[in-house]
């Protein structure tokens, strides 16, 4: 047997740590299974990936269960209706990704007759799909030698061969030294492997380094230095935006509720009508009542974070007549609302009304 480049034996020893120690997802193909001929599923390869993006793997595993089960295929989930999917969606956030999860999957029906191409160029074409997902799903649903670099791929790499420029500044380097480790053998298992060592020993707080299979060669561990690692560029305090939302209901029960533009935040989502969010807490931006009711102002306030700012909402509330017609949005039936269809900075208004 041919002496194993450095490169090589850092590889073989991730996967053999791996085979033992693989976490179990419901997206995901066991080693073992794998090596035994069962292949990925890239339809929920796929689902899991978008779904993955700056969302924790317990958050996502009831979200993607509900949608396999609903939609257990790309040809499913591509006749949904939008509402129903944005409804599903709830909660789990970033809502761009539910608009381009149906955008993607409609391409694939429409322009690859039903079955995601294979390589990471063809994947790039389709809709919602950065290089991140089209590296995953290459390597992980096809085995291609993709390379993978998340946040906790990322981390491992800067604490392996101990590199001190911060982020993201430093993500060319890191992407090239994890693209020296990216084997031809098994190279979507070695994507998992290495995110797996990301997620459960090389952590960012306290890493379990004493039983990490990359412990000897791992440089920022000899030099001490691993719990700094990867190092960050500061980032800019978020501001705090503030707006008034209508929360209006009938006698019969129905709310007044408005689906949001598709573009921009929260789009597509239903949500109560409501003021433009601006940055500054003079002058509240109050926006025009969706209707002639008796408003009243609620004394809770909803306080939400999003990527990039704050957020605090005034919340208005009235009983509105049966005859009422609003100016936006509609009443929508008891029977036919949801409060999980709401997204969580909604639900907030919602829940702090009904207490």
């Amino acid at each position: 047997m041919r002496d194993l480049s450095p490169n090589d034996a850092l590889s073989v020893s991730l996967l053999a740590w791996y085979d033992v120690h693989a976490r179990e997802m419901p997206w995901r193909i066991r080693p073992q299974d794998r090596a035994a001929g069962v292949t990925p599923d890239p339809y929920r390869i796929w689902m899991s990936e978008i779904m993955l993006q700056q969302t924790t793997v317990a958050t996502v595993r009831s979200y993607f269960e509900r949608f396999t089960v609903r939609w257990p295929s790309v040809r499913d989930l591509a006749a949904a209706e939008d509402a129903d999917v944005m409804g599903e969606w709830a909660g789990l956030g970033y809502y761009a990704r539910a608009r381009n999860l149906l955008k993607c999957a409609r391409a694939v029906v429409a322009d690859h007759d039903g079955a995601f191409p294979d390589t990471y160029e063809a994947l790039l074409t389709l809709p919602g799909i950065g290089p991140y997902t089209a590296a995953a799903v290459s390597a992980i649903a096809f085995d291609r030698q993709s390379t993978v670099l998340d946040g906790n791929v990322e981390r491992v790499m800067a604490r392996l061969y101990d590199i001190h420029t911060p982020l993201p500044a430093a993500k060319p380097e890191l992407m090239a030294k994890a693209e020296a480790l990216t084997p031809a053998t098994r190279p979507g298992d070695y994507a998992q492997a290495v995110m797996d060592l990301g997620a459960t020993i090389c952590s960012p707080k306290s890493p379990a380094c004493g039983i990490c299979p990359w412990r000897s060669p791992c440089v920022a561990r000899i030099e001490g230095t691993a719990a700094e690692l990867p190092k960050k560029t500061p980032k800019k305090a978020k501001p705090v935006r503030h707006g008034t939302v209508y929360l209006a209901r009938r006698s019969d029960g129905a709310w007044l509720l408005e689906t949001r533009p598709d573009k921009g935040l929260l789009g597509g989502m239903l949500g109560w009508p409501g003021s433009d969010w601006i940055d500054t807490a003079h002058d509240l931006p109050s926006g025009t009542p969706p209707l002639n009711a008796p408003w009243q102002h609620h004394p809770g306030e909803v306080r939400h974070t999003f990527t990039h700012f704050h957020l605090i909402l005034r919340i208005m509330y009235a009983e509105a007549d049966m005859e009422a017609e609003p100016t936006t949005g509609a009443f929508m039936p008891p029977a036919q609302f949801r409060p999980s269809d709401l997204p969580t900075v909604m639900r907030k208004a919602f829940d702090l009304t009904r207490a």
